[in-house]
């Protein structure tokens, strides 16, 4: 994953969801990745403290992607 210029390899978890046949004959598969990245290591180091105490932005950033692919005829 590259972030402002920034590259790191990300290790994300792969979910198979299995296939289908759609109503139009279409082979379709869908699969879900999801995964952690600390924003800090993209050297994303803006934050601001909260009056109440804390931070607004948390280091960790989570990762949670859903595809969906057709089978090319």
């Amino acid at each position: 994953m590259t972030i402002r210029g920034v590259s790191k390899d990300v290790k994300l978890e792969l979910e198979n969801n299995g296939s289908i046949i759609d109503p139009w004959g279409n082979n379709r598969v869908g699969i879900a990745l999801s995964g952690k990245i600390n924003r800090i290591d993209f050297g994303l180091k803006y934050n601001s403290v909260l009056e109440a105490g804390g931070v607004a932005v948390g280091e960790k950033v989570k990762l949670d992607i859903e595809l969906e692919g057709i089978l090319a005829k």
